[in-house]
């Protein structure tokens, strides 16, 4: 998906205008318009400003990565890439293992 794409769609899934970007980040709403359409692309430190204002990564923005994660779930990635080896192993095990049963709850739940 092309930048202008996930620009548009995650500014209408945040409920904000054209404006209301614009003035988030410091400029006019014509120029959200032209980034939009594909027709001008914005520097990295704009791309960055629209990012941080739509509470997305800028790598998902610009489509390195499919999934938009929200800003408590940045912070907590941060927090675990700052750990020692073996407390990030220890802390992905357990998150492994919760999103395991998490699955197998949800799989006997709709079998029930």
């Amino acid at each position: 998906m092309s930048f202008a794409k996930r620009l548009t769609d995650t500014r209408k899934q945040k409920g904000l205008s054209q404006d209301d970007l614009a003035t988030l980040i410091g400029t006019k709403g014509p120029a959200i318009g032209r980034y939009e359409r594909g027709a001008t692309k914005p520097t990295i430190e704009v791309a960055s400003k629209l990012a941080d204002a739509l509470g997305v990564s800028l790598d998902y923005l610009v489509g390195k990565v499919d999934t938009a994660l929200d800003a408590d779930t940045l912070s907590r990635v941060r927090a675990i890439s700052g750990l020692s080896d073996d407390d990030r192993s220890f802390v992905l095990r357990a998150m492994d293992g919760l999103i395991r049963d998490l699955k197998t709850q949800r799989a006997y739940a709709v079998t029930s």
